[in-house]
């Protein structure tokens, strides 16, 4: 990589990191490209350079940080409940990191997907999705469940959970812990959905 890649990567970074922050803060629509371009030192021209508009900031942070939790949980150690589990805690643990404001645009990005910004095939909600059954069929592949395992249909129902719950906790604008909900249906409820297609009926 050349010292102008480099410098490129490291500014595109920048307008990523001060747009995630004041997003946060005021949400998509309380936010300008001015403002982001200000808080991260650069020309605003810059910022058109790497985005067309504002709203793909959004999609940049949906999706690079999740491929990351996907691949967090195939790496982890222990059963592929653990591995599930680590998947799911760590999703929303994310999400609430991240505030209930920056939540809500993604959730608006897929209540209204013409904000789908061009370039960007898939709303947060189909790339999670298929997060999801990329694990489980990882979990197929490494012999930990069953070759017959109904993958689509079991990842609909975590994803949904995931959503369900995501979305309630915004509705109570963030009062009690998103993660802490998730792992709780973790500990409560995943033994019995998969327990009829694990190799190793594992507790």
């Amino acid at each position: 990589m050349t010292n102008r890649q480099i410098a490129a990567q490291e500014t595109r970074r920048k307008i990523v990191e001060a747009a995630k922050k004041i997003i946060c803060e005021k949400g998509l629509a309380n936010t300008s490209v001015d403002e982001i371009t200000e808080a991260c030192g650069v020309a605003k021209g810059s910022f058109y350079t790497y985005f067309k508009r504002k709203e793909e900031i959004v999609f940049e942070l949906s999706r690079g940080m999740f491929d990351e939790i996907l691949s967090n949980a195939k790496n982890h150690s222990g059963t592929f409940l653990d591995k599930l589990q680590k998947y799911m805690t760590e999703f929303a643990s994310y999400i609430e990191k991240s505030s209930v404001k920056l939540t809500q645009e993604w959730i608006k990005n897929v209540v209204v997907p013409e904000t789908i910004p061009n370039g960007y095939e898939n709303n947060k909600l189909e790339i999670d999705l298929n997060n999801t059954i990329d694990l489980l069929q990882y979990g197929v592949e490494t012999g930990e469940l069953q070759k017959d395992s109904p993958v689509t249909q079991l990842a609909y129902i975590i994803t949904d959970l995931l959503y369900g719950q995501m979305l309630c906790w915004c509705m109570s604008n963030g009062t009690y812990s998103y993660e802490k909900r998730t792992q709780e249906f973790c500990k409560m409820s995943l033994y019995p959905l998969f327990k009829n297609y694990l190799i190793n009926k594992e507790i």
